[in-house]
């Protein structure tokens, strides 16, 4: 799956009003990121890559298995294969978004 896949995936999943009045960003190292700015009205989703309250790190193929349910999230984190800076409590409430 490519970037823009995916950005484009988080815009039709998160819609104009994010149900997080923050801004996270999943960063996939050399692969990009997705920003999801949930403190604009309507929410910009974009792949800048500036200050973020919780910044997701995760390579994109583990994002894809994630996002297709064949990663837990919480397992990922333990075994780290996801790393979470930032605000902790936002990344515990992305399940809203990952469906």
């Amino acid at each position: 799956m490519t970037l823009e896949k995916i950005t484009e995936e988080m815009r039709s999943r998160v819609g104009a009003h994010s149900p997080l009045s923050a801004i996270i960003k999943f960063d996939f190292g050399d692969d990009g990121t997705v920003r999801i700015d949930g403190k604009s009205s309507p929410t910009v989703i974009d792949n800048e890559d500036s200050e973020a309250d919780c910044t997701v790190k995760v390579t994109m193929e583990n994002f894809v298995k994630i996002a297709e349910g064949d990663l837990n999230p919480q397992m990922a984190f333990m075994t780290g294969k996801i790393r979470v800076e930032g605000d902790m409590s936002l990344a515990m409430q992305l399940g809203s978004i990952l469906g």
